[in-house]
Parts: C-alpha cells; structure tokens; sequence
C-alpha cells in the first residue's frame, strides 16, 4: 500500500493514509496513456469547420469564353478552385472525430497516470475541502498553502458549487469529481490534489 501524507486546506500535515498499489503503485504504461490522450483530444473536436466547393460557390454558371480560338487556357467555370473567389478542392466538410477505445486500455492508462502522478510527488491529499462562500482567494490561498504550483486538477468526491466557482478563475486550476477524472487532466495538470473521500472513491472504483 502507497503512503501518503495529508494536510489540511492551510498545509499542515494531519495523518497519513494508505491507497492501493494497484491503483496508485502500477508500472506506467506509455502507450495506453498516449492512446487515451489521443482519443481525448479527438473526441473534443466539435468537426463543424466547412469549405464550399465550385458547385456551392454562387455564380459561375456561364463559361467564361469560349473553347478555342481566344489563346487563353480552356475554362468552364469563374468559380473553379483555380481562380479566385472560386471554391475549394478538397477542402475540409464537417465530420464527427470521435472515437472508442478498449475499456481495458482506457483503465490501464488511468492507472498509469496516477502511477506516474504519484511516483513524482505530484499528488497532494488533503483531509477535506472547507469552502463556505463563494471566494476564489480562499482557493488561491489553499493552493499556495498546499504548495500546489503551476497547474493544478482539484479532484472532489461529490460536486461542490462553491469550490467549482471559486476555482473557475483562476489560470491553470481546474475542478473535478472522482468519477470525472480522465488521462488527459491528469497528466495536464502539474499538481493533482484530491480530498481523502475522493482518493478512496477512486481506489474503490478501480482497484478491482
């Protein structure tokens, strides 16, 4: 079992817990993280960029003269992609980029991003998130407290309005629930700063 060290919103260490090696403590697989944050990235592509071709572009229906006779080039049509204002060839059409990947490789690669996280001393575990009011410098002063620098995935067990926020302005600082958590934030982030429920909820769902 890892240990890790857990402090409070204002850095004091307070206890320690143990997670689970098979969930904190795997060797990082590369390839199935790369795969992951691959299929990430192209499922976040909204696919909506459009180009018109020569038979959308408006105008263009008479021949601009005739076959032969005038020494120019042979033209059918002003909108043609040679010419300018005409359409494009082969330019892009909205598509859906999207796509799956094994179950088994989306787990194994998740693991290995909080492996890694974990190898670096890159996970802050802190006993529970007091946020009362809506404050983005409460936030901003328990990350400094934490010592959580740079980026940083705040990871809560359940959804809190107030600590989502607070933390929504901040540069680099994005909010989470354990059940969200993906490659792609984990590895983005420099810091990955979870609450204690939500470490364990994370240990119980894939430790099996």
């Amino acid at each position: 079992m890892a240990k890790f060290d857990v402090v409070d919103m204002s850095g004091k260490k307070v206890s320690k817990v143990e997670l689970s090696d098979a969930v904190f403590g795997i060797k990082p697989n590369e390839r199935a993280m790369h795969a992951a944050v691959v299929n990430y990235l192209a499922n976040q592509r909204q696919g909506t960029q459009s180009t018109k071709t020569r038979g959308e572009v408006r105008g263009g229906g008479r021949k601009p003269w005739r076959q032969k006779g005038t020494g120019r080039a042979r033209q059918g049509s002003i909108r043609s992609p040679q010419w300018t204002g005409g359409g494009v060839a082969l330019g892009p059409k909205p598509r859906d980029y999207s796509y799956r990947i094994n179950r088994k490789v989306k787990r194994l690669a998740l693991l290995s991003a909080l492996s890694a996280k974990a190898a670096a001393g890159e996970i802050i575990v802190v006993d529970e998130f007091k946020v009362d009011e809506y404050k983005t410098k409460a936030i901003v002063k328990m990350l400094g407290d934490i010592s959580a620098s740079g980026k940083a995935l705040i990871v809560t067990d359940a959804v809190n309005e107030k600590m989502v926020k607070s933390a929504a302005n901040i540069p680099g600082v994005k909010t989470t629930t354990a059940s969200l958590i993906n490659v792609y934030d984990i590895l983005n982030a420099g810091t990955f700063v979870v609450s204690v429920d939500a470490a364990k909820k994370i240990e119980e769902v894939f430790a099996q």
